[in-house]
């Protein structure tokens, strides 16, 4: 741009953070958490999920987006990967908008330990009174946090017509897994979207631009799903979310602060995978 506009550097980047400024200054008007008094249409219309997942309010997870450190830094934010990434927690809604973002963690932290410290902040993730997210194996069970059931089929591509649920647990696995998918889905649209965030070379920015220009990006995809959906990339989306090998999730090993909660979390998983099993035997029977 300083080239193209004939304009020096320093501008340029003065500009650029006064946009990325204004940009999350909309935070409150298009990131807002559900309050739960309604059930998501996506849900509602839906025989797989209706009326068993009617206490779902969305789906959470983390993310890793690769930023620019020093060397210092940098065993602190090389994770999983052999590049330093931040690791972003975020919860979207079944209609893939972003209802919450936490950015700033290391690419070593791990999404149970982000989790922690996004409920007890200053600015917390708030779980609406007797409603539930949907998240993998690497959250901690509670009845905020619904997790699959461990050593049981899971991910969609283990199943087919010619090898169905056996269980109640696999049923309720399969079906979990197909909801929480909104939040891969939004994930990978918002990074189709903004190849800033999402490109395979170091970021020309600092580590703490790179938060806001993340978080930037998260509102400007939520008022672009209302204006601009643009189906082309959903549908590539899908299709590469349809075609990629999954990657393994660890379980969480920490362990549970509230062995009540977490027993209560046992309950809802367990009350819902009987429900659905009992109304998917009779199906089968018809």
């Amino acid at each position: 741009m300083s080239f193209f506009f004939h304009r020096g550097r320093s501008t340029i980047s003065r500009d650029f953070h006064r946009v990325i400024n204004a940009l999350i200054e909309l935070e409150a008007t298009h990131l807002k958490q559900p309050d739960g008094s309604t059930t998501p249409s996506e849900i509602t219309n839906s025989s797989r999920f209706f009326p068993y997942f009617k206490d779902c309010v969305g789906a959470i997870d983390g993310t890793h987006f690769r930023i620019k450190v020093n060397s210092k830094e940098a065993p602190k934010y090389r994770g999983r990967k052999d590049i330093p990434t931040m690791n972003v927690l975020a919860a979207c809604t079944p209609n893939l908008k972003f209802t919450y973002v936490l950015v700033g963690w290391a690419g070593t932290a791990s999404d149970s330990k982000i989790m922690k410290n996004a409920l007890r902040r200053r600015n917390p993730l708030i779980i609406p009174e007797g409603k539930y997210y949907l998240v993998d194996a690497g959250f901690v069970l509670k009845s905020g946090l619904i997790t699959p059931y461990r050593a049981e089929r899971y991910h969609l591509k283990e199943f087919s017509r010619t090898n169905p649920p056996r269980t109640p647990r696999e049923l309720f696995n399969l079906r979990h897994s197909s909801l929480r998918n909104m939040i891969e889905r939004a994930f990978g649209v918002l990074k189709k979207r903004f190849p800033i965030i999402a490109s395979g070379t170091e970021p020309h920015y600092d580590k703490d631009t790179q938060k806001l220009i993340i978080l930037a990006c998260c509102i400007l995809h939520n008022f672009l799903l209302d204006v601009d959906p643009d189906y082309e990339i959903l549908a590539e989306v899908d299709r590469e979310l349809a075609n990629r090998r999954r990657p393994t999730v660890e379980p969480s090993n920490d362990p549970h602060e509230d062995e009540n909660d977490h027993r209560l979390g046992e309950i809802i998983r367990d009350r819902i995978a009987n429900e659905m099993w009992n109304d998917y035997s009779l199906s089968l029977d018809e």
